[in-house]
């Protein structure tokens, strides 16, 4: 793609300019015949399913589906496009109703010397991805998963993915497992060209402030994204981005700053409900203190088994005593998806979307006295407090994800 200078995200939208919802990060777990894709993913997450919840139950406007580099999938996409059901958008992506979907794939790598870490490449069209996946073959032993370990170095692979075109982020950046802070290298320069980087993906268990303690992030623009493994976690993080259209091209200008363009608002969760926030100590199934010092045993059994929290893991690689938030950076919205609200089983959640149409507006727009007709006055309760970030939560680590508390 063609260099273009960074702008201030709060730079003067042009008229021409509208706000879309983006989540770039969705995984399928099996084809419309049964094929696995992404073995940990849910088996209604196929291409199709994908677009039509983000267009009819969600509210997302453009979605990255990071599993397009595999074959199964791409005879799915062209099938399509045959029956007219989907198209090409001009300017990159696959049109769908209302909502745009963007071909990503999501790589594992590990250089010499350092643990596994995921890269999302993203192309502009589907015969990119065809050419990208030719090539995919030479380096990887199952094409036709996710995730899987590609055996170039990591800045071979984002120089690939740049002359094809593309974009790359690397994926929920401080995660204990397979991501470039988390397990792989102390600073992301000794991996990749800091230049060359669109993006990078927060992950669930962190957010703005907390990846701000980290000087070389200055310069790169933060995505927030779901990373879903099941149809009802879309959009459980999104980004509302400033472009003229929701295609592939504006998706690069936005995440550049170009031209007016820009992220507008990350929206995430709350890191306390991400299930890698805090450090867990693996004997004794505990959530260990907040700042617990690399090297010391657990303070409840003595054990020094641990999975290493987010939050402790920043602290550890910190170049700053205090974050530092550039004024530049968009504000970053705490949002509790509907899945954690106490009370609000699948009955009442579809009662929900029937009556108010997709999740966005019910965690954003919808009003207490409609929600309290809809569902009652506790989860009303629950979902306000929510969108006002007046929630208690019990944080999670180790795996678990944290919890909204009922007191």
């Amino acid at each position: 793609m063609e260099e273009h200078s960074k702008t201030s995200n709060h730079a003067q939208a042009s008229p021409e300019l509208t706000s879309y919802m983006v989540d770039l990060h969705i995984h399928i777990g099996r084809t419309e015949k049964g094929s696995p894709v992404k073995i940990s993913g849910s088996k209604d997450l196929t291409f199709y399913n994908i677009a039509r919840e983000a267009a009819e139950r969600k509210g997302i406007d453009v979605v990255g589906i990071i599993d397009c580099h595999s074959p199964l999938v791409q005879q799915e996409i062209m099938d399509y496009l045959h029956k007219g059901e989907m198209e090409e958008a001009a300017g990159g992506g696959i049109r769908y109703r209302q909502t745009t979907v963007l071909l990503g794939s999501e790589i594992e790598v590990k250089d010499a010397g350092c643990g596994a870490a995921h890269l999302l490449a993203y192309l502009p069209v589907l015969s990119d991805m065809q050419q990208f996946t030719i090539w995919l073959r030479r380096y990887m032993r199952n094409v036709e998963l996710s995730s899987q370990r590609l055996y170039v170095t990591a800045r071979e692979l984002q120089q690939e993915v740049i002359d094809r075109g593309g974009i790359l982020i690397p994926a929920h950046i401080f995660t204990p497992y397979k991501s470039v802070y988390g397990s792989a290298v102390r600073r992301m320069s000794d991996m990749l060209d800091m230049s060359q980087i669109a993006a990078v993906e927060l992950g669930l268990s962190s957010d703005t402030e907390m990846a701000s303690y980290i000087s070389e992030l200055d310069s790169v623009s933060f995505v927030t994204n779901s990373d879903a493994h099941s149809l009802p976690k879309i959009g459980r993080e999104y980004n509302q981005m400033r472009m003229e259209r929701p295609t592939f091209k504006e998706l690069a200008y936005a995440l550049a700053g170009y031209e007016g363009r820009g992220i507008a608002a990350n929206y995430g969760l709350n890191p306390h409900l991400g299930k890698y926030h805090r450090t867990y100590c693996a004997s004794c199934e505990t959530v260990l203190p907040e700042r617990h010092q690399l090297g010391q045993p657990c303070p409840y059994c003595g054990h020094t088994k641990f999975v290493r929290g987010v939050f402790d893991r920043i602290l550890d690689l910190a170049d700053r005593d205090t974050p530092e938030v550039k004024a530049t950076r968009p504000p970053y919205h705490y949002q509790v998806p509907l899945a954690f609200i106490p009370g609000l089983g699948k009955r009442k959640l579809e009662q929900l979307l029937d009556r108010f149409g997709t999740e966005m507006n019910i965690l954003h727009k919808v009003s207490e006295f409609e929600l309290t007709e809809a569902v009652g006055a506790e989860i009303a309760r629950f979902i306000l407090q929510a969108r006002n970030g007046q929630v208690l939560i019990d944080a999670g680590g180790g795996g678990r994800y944290g919890k909204v508390m009922r007191e």
